[in-house]
This record gives C-alpha cells, sequence and structure tokens, in this order.
C-alpha cells in the first residue's frame, strides 16, 4: 500500500463522492437499490471492457484487480482466496480478474513482470498492492487499508449486495416494454430535421427519463448535444484556437466536436485522447468525459470506439 499517501492527496477525491452519489441517486429514481448478487462481486474483465467495468465502477467502490493466467500455479492458489475474500467482504470491494494471456495490453499498461501480481483502482487512480501468492493474513490487512483509504478519501461505501438475487444463468423475469416511444422519438428526429436542436434534446431526455436504456434515445440525444454545441461555431476560427494552442483543453474539445460532425472519427478520437495525456485535474477528466460523449455518437459496436477505448486506458495509466 506504499501508495496509498499519494492516492489521498489525489484532486479526485471529491469528484468520486459526488460521481458516487449520483450513481446511487440513479439507482434510487430507477426503482432500485442498485443491489447486486454475490456473484457479481467477481467478473472477468478484458480490454475493450476496462474502462466500464473498473474506471466507472471504481468510482463506487475500490475495484482489485487480479492478473493471473491458467498456465500460472501460484494464481491458482491466490485467485480462489480472493474470489471467497470478495464475497467475504460482501460489496466493500470488486474483484476483477484479468487473464494475461489474453490481454497482453493491459499488462504491458500496469508495468507487470511477473504473475499473480494484484492491483487496486480507486476513483480512478491505479495503485500496486502486492505480487505472489501472500498469506491470507497480509491480504486481509491490504484490503482493509485499501477499503478504509475509499472511504475516507474518496467517499467509496461499496456496493449493495443481495443474497437473495438472481445469478446469472437464472431465469429472470419477463420485461415489460416501458414504451411505446414513436411519438416522441419521431419528434425528435422532425426537430433534428428542423435544425432545433434544443427541441430534439428535449424530447430524447424525455424518453430517457421513463426508460433510461432506450437505445435510440440515447443515440439521438448524443447526436444532437453534439450538433447544438457546433451550431454557432466558427470552425475556422476553433481550428485556429486549436493549432496554435495545443495546450488548451477547451480548444482541442471545441475542434474534437468539429472533427466528428466532418467525418473525421480517428481525428476527434485521437485529439481527446492526447488531451487526457497532456492534461491533469479538471482539464483531463473534461477531456476524458467528452470524448466518451462523442463515443455514444458513433456507438460501441464500431471498431474505431473500440481501438480509441484501448488508446485511452493506456494514457490514463
Amino acid at each position: 500500500m506504499s501508495g496509498v499517501v499519494d492516492l489521498a492527496a489525489v484532486k479526485a477525491a471529491g469528484e468520486a463522492k459526488v460521481k458516487a452519489e449520483q450513481a446511487r441517486a440513479e439507482a434510487a429514481r430507477n426503482g432500485g437499490t442498485g443491489a447486486v448478487a454475490p456473484a457479481a462481486l467477481v467478473i472477468d474483465v478484458d480490454e475493450a471492457g476496462f474502462e466500464r467495468d473498473v474506471l466507472q465502477r471504481s468510482a463506487e467502490v475500490p475495484v482489485v484487480i487480479d492478473f493471473w493466467a491458467e498456465w500460472c500455479e501460484p494464481c491458482k492458489q491466490l485467485g480462489p482466496l480472493l474470489e471467497r475474500l470478495a464475497v467475504e467482504y460482501n460489496g466493500r470491494f470488486l474483484l476483477a480478474k484479468v487473464d494475461v494471456d489474453a490481454n497482453q495490453m493491459l499488462m504491458q499498461q500496469f508495468g507487470i513482470q511477473g504473475i499473480p501480481a494484484v492491483f487496486a483502482v480507486v476513483a480512478g487512480q491505479a495503485l500496486p498492492l502486492f505480487q505472489g501468492a501472500a498469506p491470507e493474513a497480509q491480504i486481509r490487512e491490504t484490503l482493509d487499508q485499501l477499503i478504509q483509504v475509499g472511504e475516507e478519501r474518496f467517499g467509496l461505501t461499496g456496493i449493495v449486495v443481495d443474497p437473495d438475487a438472481a445469478t446469472e444463468g437464472d431465469a429472470a423475469p419477463a420485461e415489460v416494454p416501458a414504451g411505446p416511444y414513436d411519438a416522441l422519438l419521431e419528434a425528435a428526429a422532425q426537430a433534428l430535421d428542423a435544425n432545433d436542436f434544443g427541441g430534439a434534446v428535449q424530447a430524447y431526455r424525455n424518453v430517457l427519463v421513463d426508460d433510461p436504456g432506450n437505445p435510440e434515445a440515447k443515440l439521438g440525444l448524443a447526436q444532437a448535444e453534439l450538433l447544438a454545441r457546433v451550431q454557432d461555431m466558427d470552425p475556422q476560427q476553433v481550428r485556429k484556437d486549436a493549432a496554435e494552442d495545443p495546450a488548451d483543453v477547451a480548444a482541442q474539445i471545441a475542434a474534437a466536436d468539429l472533427d466528428l460532425v466532418g467525418g473525421h472519427v480517428e481525428d476527434a478520437f485521437g485529439r481527446l485522447v492526447e488531451a487526457v495525456r497532456r492534461n491533469f485535474g479538471d482539464d483531463r477528466d473534461a477531456a476524458r468525459v467528452r470524448l466518451l460523449e462523442l463515443f455514444e455518437v458513433i456507438g460501441p459496436e464500431d471498431p474505431r470506439v473500440s481501438t480509441a477505448r484501448t488508446a485511452l486506458a493506456r494514457v490514463l495509466f
């Protein structure tokens, strides 16, 4: 836990608390507690899902990462122990398992020389915990310190566990369609066609109030917000500002919006990844958040999004 002192001083503490509170409030608005089954406390993570499953989740609960491989004998001793402790600690930390053979890039990003290796991510900040099959008493002490830091410095109180919740593979109750939303979606599309981007934004938000996961509304909202941002821009001035001052994050964000609207997807993503790499604190977070918003515009299945997510993870660590 040698990195804890530095971690406690990170400016992201306040931001992490806000994000955790927002996550809990969102769960309450959706009519639930956000509780998970005990089996959900241990997850397999790959490079494509690292940002979602580790970085984003670390804003609500410390995420412990177990780097392992099938051929590693010590891993076969440590892995089951960590999985048992994850259930025993009842949501105070989340265990993410990374197969290094299938995720070489993550192994390189964390600078891992040997396995098993265990890291933690708290409020987006990574720190090493230990390497090798350590004794259980030592592991418990390390986890206790990690949880204390997460709670005292970042307001991370963990996730709620429901022992009766359905686990993966159990039959789930049939979902009742939340719609229909054809009229609202049609109104939003008409507003877009009329360049009434504010009206389109509101129409899509009206759908998402009742159906937060509606894919058409989420995509439409991201597109409408992007078009609203660039509507009154002077493209020549925006690109001039971005070229003259690469350190101006606001200028780079504006130029990235124009890049995407102009169809230069890789340029937009690359510009914001570079802005994340060059900056720290609020500026870095602003560039990262805008990049995630542009991912929504293009869609998670697009290979350019997958490539940019990997590049983002690389510069974050």
